[in-house]
């Protein structure tokens, strides 16, 4: 049903895996799927149109900050947190690949702890992972959007002034009812948007004594 809808669209459309893509162990027979729908799927790669390009990888879990999961102890944790570390280095040598003038990233989980907020504070550890987020300190994007925290808050921002948009379905309908459930972005806004925190963060700086 979702691919058929797809493929009816008159733009490129591009996607990244999600965990309830992996419930059945199959994730390559869905991403075979969306790509015979006209899908492309991505897991690190990047794709450019015009002057934006993009890079999509599905991310994972482990917390946020002082939280996050370290990768010691029993087999199952290292493995665990290794799927983090590898997910953020897909991140990073897509976005060190990318040359185009806006840069946009989608994922499935978060990067930052701001948009988990309103889920219960038990499972933010589940629903994304400070490792991501440090890519996009070493090369910052436009902007950045993710699903998966259904209960969490529309948007925040990266530590370097990013913003990053939750756009869960379940969300998105909750929050805008009104509003169709989906969100449109002018990058080149969000460009000078980013250039003003960060020409706001050099200016106290500077004024520091």
């Amino acid at each position: 049903m979702l691919v058929k809808e797809l493929a009816g669209g008159r733009i490129p459309i591009l996607a990244v895996l999600g965990n309830h893509d992996y419930e059945t162990d199959q994730p390559e027979a869905v991403v075979q799927v969306l790509t015979e729908g006209g899908v492309r799927v991505l897991s690190g790669e990047t794709a450019v149109y015009g002057d934006t390009g993009f890079v999509g990888t599905k991310g994972f879990a482990g917390g946020f900050g002082s939280y996050t999961l370290g990768g010691w102890g029993e087999p199952a944790i290292k493995r665990f947190v290794q799927d983090a570390v590898d997910e953020a280095r897909l991140l990073e040598s897509g976005l060190a690949r990318l040359r185009s003038l806006h840069r946009v990233v989608f994922m499935h989980y978060s990067p930052i702890q701001a948009t988990v907020e309103g889920e219960p504070v038990a499972i933010h550890s589940f629903l994304g992972c400070s490792r991501l987020e440090e890519p996009l300190l070493r090369y910052p994007a436009d902007v950045v959007f993710h699903g998966h925290a259904h209960k969490g808050a529309l948007e925040g921002r990266t530590r370097n002034g990013v913003p990053v948009y939750n756009v869960a379905l379940p969300l998105l309908r909750n929050h805008r009812p009104d509003l169709p459930p989906y969100r449109i972005v002018d990058v080149s806004r969000l460009e000078r948007r980013a250039e003003g925190h960060e020409q706001a963060a050099y200016a106290q700086a500077g004024s520091s004594p």
